[in-house]
């Protein structure tokens, strides 16, 4: 089984983004997301960000984290 942890992205440098899961930042490749920005809401397994989480409510973003 797979697991994929969501997350909101905080900044990208050089195909690296740091996301912010639940309080603990960590450092994911992000090479597979062309339109990746700092706000967006991604899924990651392995250490690797694969699919953004299409969300323009910060809320619905916080949802998907557990945050309400």
């Amino acid at each position: 089984m797979c697991v994929g942890l969501p997350a909101r992205v905080v900044s990208i440098n050089e195909g690296t983004a740091i996301i912010d899961a639940n309080g603990a930042k960590r450092s994911v490749a992000s090479q597979l997301i062309d339109d990746l920005e700092p706000g967006d809401y991604v899924m990651v397994h392995a250490g690797v960000a694969i699919a953004k989480i299409n969300s323009d409510d910060e809320t619905e973003g916080n949802e998907i984290l557990g945050i309400i």
